[in-house]
């Protein structure tokens, strides 16, 4: 078998497929192995998986795509492993390969071929959802609805936020002034991602709203899309995501800075160039693109670095005792750990605990919660328990994606802790 020809996206990453000595230290780590403990679904055991493809004596079936899908891609294997293997980038190639040599099964060919890319089509899916979810999906606590048993194909139980009414880019203008008489100190662009846009809209409302305010100016791109990563990185489908990066470095060109309020985003975005790029144009154009993107919490400390007076907590949170939880993609891929902790410590008007283990997977992953949905829930428990033992009020994350599941979590397990987005504790 000739693995130049069959398995060139792992070729790409042999370096760290090498690096495995198989010493098992990521056994201890792996949230995945500490649900399961079975030897495929620790990094150890899917890089011996990937050998076994290399040599010949292991063919790319979808049950070989299953055991390289169960994981979260959290990278505290990486940042465990004595040998510094990439295990995440080996995964991630081998899924790529995988699918360009079997291709997608429905409906995710579907999904992430025809749907995702084209947002105004994607978004009247998601409000035609939206009317399926107010019509037929019980509500539980707030704006959470439970998926009932009936549609446990769908979501097996999961609590749910409910989609918004009115969409994020359909609420605010492109350009986004700071009041008259504020000097513009920079000109950014706000990648909106899903999430924020069809279920938190509120969100994205409250971000602008305190950029302005700080002498921002905020773009909000209408020919943004999804960032790609549950198709290039979760489902392994490299063509389209190059579609999805191309449309995304145009939509975002001649700005200061790129923003995100999702740690998932702004990671596979500066993944594209990691991933995706297929030749110099594209190299280029994505390590430019990279450079520019900033997480919210980064941007506010390192580039506008805000006194604590600039952090005005809304009236009903004050007092309020506040955890944090470290999004995987936030602490590990981007290196963003400091710079959330340093706002809600430098914060008077709230009391801020640490949580045990704050970088703790929680299970969401993204595409993973969804065809795990019962394992990831098995993760998410032991996050809730660290959740608990804080005894705050609050628990605030960075990443969209975690808000759910930590949600989903809470409300599963009756807790009183209110989940929410950093920046949606300010005015």
């Amino acid at each position: 078998m000739k693995t130049s020809l069959n398995f060139e996206q792992i070729d790409r990453f042999k370096e760290d497929l090498d690096k495995c000595t198989k010493c098992g230290f990521c056994m201890s780590y792996c949230p995945v192995y500490q649900e399961e403990h079975v030897e495929s679904s620790v990094a150890r055991g899917k890089i011996m998986l990937i050998r076994a493809l290399l040599d010949g004596t292991l063919e790319a079936t979808d049950e070989m795509a299953e055991q390289l899908n169960r994981c979260t891609l959290c990278m505290t294997c990486a940042e465990n492993c004595p040998a510094g293997t990439q295990v995440p980038a080996v995964i991630t190639a081998a899924r790529a390969d995988k699918v360009r040599l079997k291709g997608l099964s429905f409906p995710y060919n579907i999904v992430y071929r025809w749907l995702l890319p084209r947002r105004r089509l994607f978004g009247g899916v998601v409000r035609l959802a939206s009317w399926f979810q107010g019509i037929f999906l019980p509500k539980t606590e707030g704006t959470i609805r439970h998926l009932s048993l009936f549609l446990s194909a769908l979501g097996k139980g999961r609590h749910i936020p409910q989609i918004a009414p009115k969409f994020l880019r359909q609420s605010v203008p492109e350009i986004n002034k700071p009041p008259a008489g504020v000097e513009v100190k920079y000109t950014v662009g706000y990648f909106t991602g899903c999430m924020t846009d069809f279920v938190f809209p509120e969100l994205g409302k409250k971000i602008i709203n305190f950029l302005t305010r700080n002498s921002v100016e905020v773009v909000v791109p209408r020919g943004q899309g999804c960032c790609g990563a549950p198709v290039f990185l979760g489902a392994g489908d490299f063509a389209t995501g190059r579609r999805m990066a191309d449309t995304n470095v145009k939509a975002f060109k001649e700005l200061d800075y790129i923003i995100t309020d999702c740690a998932t985003c702004a990671s596979a975005m500066k993944d594209y160039v990691k991933f995706l790029a297929d030749n110099d144009d594209r190299k280029r154009e994505y390590t430019e693109f990279a450079g520019k993107i900033k997480d919210i919490t980064e941007f506010l400390v390192d580039v506008l670095q805000l006194p604590p007076s600039a952090y005005r907590v809304a009236g009903e949170f004050k007092g309020k005792t506040v955890t944090w939880h470290e999004p995987c993609h936030l602490g590990r891929y981007l290196g963003v750990k400091e710079q959330p902790r340093k706002i809600l410590k430098s914060i008077p008007d709230i009391h801020f605990v640490e949580m045990p283990d704050a970088d703790r997977c929680c299970g969401m992953a993204g595409t993973f919660s969804i065809y795990f949905y019962d394992l990831s829930k098995k993760i998410a428990d032991k996050k809730a328990a660290s959740i608990d033992s804080t005894g705050a009020d609050i628990v605030v994350t960075d990443c969209p994606g975690c808000q759910i599941q930590l949600i989903d979590s809470t409300t599963r397990h009756g807790m009183p802790q209110k989940v929410m987005h950093i920046m949606e504790l300010f005015e």
